[in-house]
C-alpha cells in the first residue's frame, strides 16, 4: 500500500492519515477526504437491508398462514403491474424535489405505512387480507428504497470514484441482510411480529437521518473546495441541488439502448434466479418428504426440516455474499473493470445449471444456488449499480428506479408463467427447467457484451467531452 499511497500524494498533495482510513485501505482504493461520506453510506445501505431483512419474516408468515404459498406467484404479477404506476408517480415526485427532499419524503411515506400495519393489526382484519396487502407493499418498499439509495450513491460520485467505492459501500448491503437475518430470528419470539413493523420504521427514521447529513456534507465539502475546482464541476455540485428535469420513468429507459439493455439484463438476471428458487423448492420438497417416509430427518417433521434447510441455506450465500464483496469485488473491478464483471455471474450460473440439467442431487443444487445468489447479492449487485455512474441525473433516479422495480419484478411473472406453463402443459421436470435456464443464460451474456458496448462507447464521450472543456478552460 505504500506506492498507492506515495501515488496519492502526488495526486491530492494531502498524505493519507486516519484509522478508518487506513481500515478501509485494506479493501479498497480510498483516497483522502472519502473516508467519512464513504462510511456513512455503507451504514445507511446497511441499515435499509437490516430493516428489510427484519420484516422479511413476517410477510412470509403472513402470505403462507393467511393464503398459501401460491398467491406468492399471483402477487408477484400485480405488483409488477402496481410498479407501473408507482413509478410514474415516482417520477412527477422527483422533478418537483431536490433529492434530499426526495428521499426523506418517500421514506417518511413507506415508515407511516408500517404504523398503519400496525395500527391495523390491532383490529380484527383477516390474516388473508393482511398478507395480501402487506405483501404487495413490501414488493414496492424493497424495490424502490434500495433504487433511490443507489440513485443517491450514483449522484455523488463520479465513475471514477464509484468504480472505487461502491464494492465498499454495497458491502453495507450484504452485511445488513446477514445481521437482519439474525436479528429478525432474535427478535420475532420476545417482540411478535406486528411490532418488528415498528422497529423498521424506526431504522428507516435513521435513515434519512444519514441522508441528509451526507447531502449537508458533501454540499459543505463542495462550498469550501469552490476556489480549486472547475467551472463544470462547481456548476454540477449546484444542479444537484435541484429537482429532476420532467419526464417519464419508462420515456428513458426506452429512447436510449444503454439503459434498454441494463432493463434487459435485470429482468433476465431475475427470471433465471426464480426459476432456479423453483428448482431448489422442487428437489428440496422431494427430498424432505422421501426422508420423513424413511424416518431419517432425526425426529424433525416435513415443515421443520425445509425451514432448518432454508435457514442454513440464506446462512451460506449471505456469507459467501459478503465474502465476495469484502475480498473480491474490489480487486475484480480494479483488475478487470466494470465491464468485464458483468460475466461472472452468468458463467458461474452457466456451469451450476449445465451440472442441473444432467441429473443433480440436492445438495448439489443447494450449493448452485449458493454460488449464484452469493455472486449476484454482492458482485452483479456492485456492477449494476456501477452501470449509472455515467448516466445522466434523470437516468440515475428515474431510469435505475424503474429498472430496479418494474422489470426486475417482470421477470418474476415471467418465471410464474413458464412454471405453469411448465407443470401444467409441457410435462418440463427440474432437469428442464436449468435447461431452460441454460437458454436465458446465453442470451443474457449476449445482452452483457452489448452493455459492454455501449458502456465503452459513453465513457469514451465523457473522457473526450471532459478533455475538451479542459483544454477551453485553459485557452
Amino acid at each position: 500500500m505504500k506506492n498507492s499511497d506515495s501515488e496519492e500524494m502526488m495526486q491530492t498533495g494531502k498524505k493519507p492519515s486516519g484509522f478508518a482510513y487506513k481500515i478501509l485501505r485494506l479493501f479498497t482504493v480510498v483516497r483522502p477526504g472519502e473516508t467519512l461520506t464513504a462510511l456513512l453510506l455503507t451504514l445507511n445501505v446497511f441499515l435499509i437491508f437490516v430493516a428489510y431483512y427484519i420484516i422479511k419474516p413476517v410477510r412470509e408468515a403472513l402470505i403462507l398462514a393467511g393464503k398459501g404459498p401460491e398467491w406468492k406467484s399471483y402477487l408477484g404479477a400485480v405488483i409488477a403491474v402496481l410498479l407501473i404506476f408507482v413509478v410514474k408517480i415516482f417520477s412527477i415526485i422527483a422533478s418537483k424535489l431536490p433529492r434530499q427532499k426526495l428521499i426523506t419524503w418517500v421514506t417518511l411515506f413507506f415508515i407511516s405505512n408500517l404504523v398503519i400495519f400496525y395500527a391495523l393489526s390491532l383490529t380484527e382484519i383477516g390474516l388473508g387480507t393482511m398478507g395480501i396487502i402487506f405483501f404487495i407493499w413490501m414488493g414496492i418498499f424493497n424495490v424502490m428504497v434500495v433504487a433511490q439509495f443507489w440513485g443517491f450513491a450514483s449522484d455523488i460520485y463520479t465513475p471514477e470514484a464509484g468504480k472505487r467505492l461502491f464494492p465498499l459501500i454495497a458491502f453495507g448491503a450484504t452485511f445488513g441482510a446477514f445481521s437482519g437475518s439474525a436479528i429478525a430470528a432474535w427478535l420475532v419470539i420476545p417482540l411478535g411480529l406486528y411490532q418488528m413493523m415498528l422497529v423498521t420504521g424506526g431504522i428507516l427514521g435513521i435513515c434519512i437521518l444519514l441522508t441528509r447529513i451526507t447531502h449537508m456534507r458533501e454540499m459543505k465539502k463542495a462550498e469550501s473546495t469552490a476556489a480549486e475546482v472547475s467551472q463544470e464541476e462547481e456548476a454540477g455540485k449546484k444542479e444537484q441541488e435541484k429537482p429532476l428535469e420532467k419526464g417519464g420513468a419508462f420515456r428513458l429507459v426506452f429512447k436510449k439502448r444503454y439503459l434498454l439493455y441494463i432493463a434487459l439484463l435485470v429482468l433476465l438476471l431475475n427470471f433465471i434466479n426464480t426459476n432456479g428458487e423453483y428448482i431448489l423448492g422442487e428437489y428440496l420438497t422431494r427430498t424432505a418428504k422421501e426422508a420423513v417416509e424413511m424416518g431419517t430427518t432425526g425426529g424433525l417433521s416435513l415443515e421443520e426440516f425445509i425451514g432448518k434447510f432454508y435457514a442454513d441455506f440464506m446462512k451460506y450465500f449471505n456469507l459467501a455474499a459478503m465474502l465476495i464483496q469484502l475480498f473480491l469485488v474490489s480487486r475484480i473491478f480494479k483488475w478487470f473493470g466494470v465491464r468485464v464483471a458483468l460475466l461472472f455471474l452468468p458463467i458461474i450460473a452457466l456451469g451450476g445449471y449445465f451440472f442441473i440439467s444432467l441429473g443433480a442431487s440436492l445438495m448439489l443444487v443447494h450449493w448452485v444456488k449458493v454460488a449464484e445468489n452469493g455472486t449476484d447479492y454482492s458482485l452483479m449487485n456492485t456492477t449494476r449499480h456501477s452501470l449509472f455512474l455515467i448516466t445522466s441525473r434523470e437516468e440515475k433516479y428515474k431510469a435505475q428506479a424503474v429498472i430496479k422495480t418494474f422489470f426486475q419484478r417482470a421477470g418474476d411473472v415471467l418465471s410464474a408463467l413458464i412454471v405453469f406453463l411448465g407443470t401444467t402443459y409441457l410435462a418440463f421436470n427440474t432437469e428442464k427447467f436449468a435447461g431452460f435456464n441454460i437458454v436465458l443464460l446465453i442470451i443474457m451474456i449476449f445482452i452483457c457484451f452489448l452493455i459492454m458496448k455501449e458502456h465503452k462507447k459513453l465513457s469514451a464521450k465523457k473522457t473526450e467531452h471532459n478533455v475538451e472543456y479542459m483544454k477551453t478552460d485553459k485557452e
